[in-house]
């Protein structure tokens, strides 16, 4: 989507004209040197074909048409020959590294509130070999406490080093990993626990004491809690027969001879490596089972589509390790000797929330080449990048508009813009560091609009990558050389895709240009199942008679002629209107989260009804602004209830359906503006930011009878 162009129509004229004589005198050149022809090519070509020749499918990439590929290397078959192989390669390399917090200090807002600031140091690395033993002798004191192969374990932790030494120690002793997330409820948490039996827990000093010290008593077999910080501290209100130990002292237990000379009993590609909890979308999370084999599958494909992907490469960890998207990309860095530094979403950038004014973030210090991010983060960078546009001066906002729609213009062509990066585009690229060189967006749909704004400004190509924590969180990523929006790529080396026809929806393999369906994944990544819940295995997951096994999405997808795919529904999101009419609400969710004014939207409507509804999460800013403009004065609690804000932002919203072309019947037609944010921590997303849609029905019960009532 191009940027408005408010300028004088002859000045515009004169810029055209200097920039195609710029364009004339230097294209040849910069053809033949860039190997701009070749990416043209590559963008292009046929990526995946149907191996059976029908429109269904099943697809493959071109590069794995007659096998599906289960591994780096041959031999390499398990997580821990995976760690051991990339120790033996890159032995003295950076691996893991993790900032020096110098200072922290409180910081009062003009509001009254208190914000916690930090003024963070560099880096310090543990290079691979440091890594490797600290595993090892992690998993030797855990077998020292007791803990046996094939019995589980858990983990809940923040993003950080300890949390992927600790997973590599259960993966090298065979202990089955249960992974948490650390914003889950109490609930879900003792669920979790008690589901897979545990008896140890490896944890955080803070969430032992904010989130796992109040559940203790309803975890009856826990015994062992393994503190990951290093700062020796009393624990009085630990419930008896529960013993709390620090990592440093474990790690020291099974230094000693007598532990680490015990052999360990090395895991097969069909054991268990994690029990992964989802973040529960849709009620209580399910465990999902995935095997060494199934990750090994999951992290080939994943790394076949990262170009050049070496030790030169640098990968900042920031997103829940609880969450496949993130364990993935890590173990893929691992596997190739790139080292990894970790940050937060509070410290990510120069700006953010937790970082002292003046001092860096942790993408400044670190300039990470490889980022994944989920599009609540992109969308986020987006308004914040075009809020600071707004605010430029005229000149300043027209050369911006002007180099962002040229550019726009030739990377649709595949042609790369040195001139416009250099002069215009440095200083967003500046947010992360200014070396990515890919950035990979999963967890949920990213729209057109923010990836080709991700694509422009910040100088990298942003692939969009489709996968599920019952695929291991592949299926397919797009090619770093495919400009092309809205798609998610061809499937991985690893995993094979066919369009199953959904009769209620009206998607059928044969319909006309493309092929649609619910989405199946088959492969070596597909995992072994639900965790004690063989209702919901033989319900979601099958096996064909080749002894392939598959998972069935629940995603609506199309096959496009060059054999990439677009996600284009969700079964779960399909709601029929009182007259006949479907609308897909996370259609509606992703075209409406591009206005300026929406930080966040859920789409809502009720089969008995005519029309769609909705609750928005404004902008603090833009809303802020508005009310200025419209004379409505009063707290942002008051604004954001005051009806006739309610209906301003109601008109802009429609005007934005509109010229995104929704049809009539999927705009809004109706809104509630909610003050309240919605993370997290409130419950009313999952860790990943997807709507937890059960929830905020909950939430804005009584919204939605006065919306649908018409009080």
């Amino acid at each position: 989507m191009k940027l408005k162009e408010d300028m004088n129509p002859l000045l515009l004229q004169v810029f055209r004209s200097v920039v195609w004589v710029y364009s004339v005198i230097t294209f040849l050149p910069w053809y033949f040197f860039s190997g701009a022809g070749t990416n043209l090519e590559r963008a292009r070509r046929i990526k995946a074909r149907s191996v059976s020749g029908h429109p269904a499918g099943p697809y493959r990439a071109l590069n794995s048409r007659d096998k599906l590929v289960a591994w780096l290397h041959p031999g390499v078959d398990t997580l821990d020959k995976m760690f051991e192989h990339a120790t033996h390669r890159f032995p003295l390399r950076d691996c893991l590294g993790t900032r020096e917090v110098l200072s922290e200090e409180d910081e009062l807002q003009p509001n009254g509130k208190v914000f916690k600031k930090v003024i963070l140091g560099n880096y310090n690395w543990l290079s691979f070999e440091e890594a490797y033993q600290a595993a090892k002798h992690f998993g030797s004191g855990l077998a020292a406490l007791s803990q046996k192969p094939h019995c589980n374990i858990a983990i809940f932790c923040e993003t950080r080093a300890e949390w992927l030494v600790a997973a590599q120690a259960c993966f090298m002793y065979n202990f089955p990993l249960v992974t948490l997330y650390s914003t889950l409820g109490p609930v879900a948490i003792a669920h979790g626990l008690n589901e897979t039996e545990v008896t140890h827990i490896i944890t955080s000093k803070d969430l032992l004491q904010s989130r796992l010290k109040a559940i203790l008593c309803d975890v009856p077999r826990l015994r062992y809690i393994i503190v990951v910080d290093s700062k020796p501290t009393s624990w009085p209100d630990i419930p008896r027969g529960i013993v709390v130990h620090s990592m440093d002292a474990v790690k020291e237990m099974g230094s000693q001879p007598d532990n680490i000379a015990v052999e360990r009993r090395q895991p097969q590609p069909s054991d268990i490596a994690v029990i992964m909890y989802t973040s529960g979308s849709t009620g209580i999370p399910k465990g999902v089972m995935i095997s060494h084999g199934n990750i090994m599958a999951g992290i080939t494909g994943m790394a076949e589509r990262i170009p050049n992907l070496d030790e030169t490469d640098t990968y900042i960890g920031y997103l829940p390790l609880a969450h496949v998207l993130e364990l993935s990309a890590e173990l893929v860095c691992l596997s190739h000797g790139c080292r990894i530094g970790y940050s937060s979403p509070q410290t990510l950038a120069d700006q953010s929330t937790k970082i002292k004014k003046g001092s860096k973030g942790d993408t400044s210090v670190l300039k990470p080449t490889l980022m994944a991010a989920v599009p609540e983060i992109m969308d986020r960078i987006y308004k914040n990048v075009m809020t600071k546009v707004e605010e430029m001066s005229r000149f300043q906002r027209t050369l911006f508009v002007l180099a962002y729609n040229y550019k726009m213009e030739q990377i649709s062509k595949g042609y790369s813009t040195p001139l416009c990066d250099s002069l215009v585009f440095k200083r967003v690229r500046a947010l992360l560091g200014g070396n990515t060189r890919v950035l990979l967006s999963g967890g949920a749909p990213l729209s057109a609009a923010t990836q080709r704004f991700m694509n422009i400004c910040l100088c990298c190509p942003v692939g969009q990558g489709y996968g599920l924590t019952e695929t291991c969180g592949a299926a397919t990523i797009s090619e770093v050389w495919d400009y092309s929006t809205g798609r998610v790529g061809a499937p991985l080396v690893c995993s094979e895709i066919t369009l199953k026809d959904w009769e209620e929806g009206g998607y059928y393999s044969t319909d006309k240009p493309n092929p649609r369906g619910e989405i199946l994944i088959g492969g070596p990544n597909v995992t072994m199942g639900y965790y004690k819940s063989q209702g919901k295995n033989h319900e979601d997951f099958f096996v064909d008679e080749k002894g392939q096994r598959w998972f069935c999405t629940g995603d609506i997808g199309e096959f496009h002629a060059d054999g990439c795919l677009k996600i284009i529904d969700r079964k779960k999101d399909l709601v029929k209107l009182q007259a006949g009419e479907y609308v897909s609400l996370g259609k509606v969710e992703a075209v409406l989260k591009n206005c300026p004014l929406i930080d966040n939207i859920c789409a809502y409507a009720n089969s008995d009804q005519s029309y769609v509804i909705g609750f928005v999460v404004p902008n603090h800013k833009q809303l802020t602004a508005l009310a200025e403009q419209m004379q409505v004065r009063g707290s942002w609690e008051e604004i954001c209830n005051n009806a006739q804000m309610e209906r301003e932002v109601l008109r802009i919203i429609a005007e934005a359906a509109v010229s995104a072309k929704l049809e009539r019947f999927e705009i809004p037609k109706k809104i509630r503006l909610s003050a309240e944010p919605w993370t997290p921590e409130t419950g009313l997303v999952t860790d990943a930011f997807k709507l937890k849609r059960k929830e905020l029905k909950s939430h804005y019960q009584e919204d939605i009878e006065r919306m649908y009532g018409g009080k």
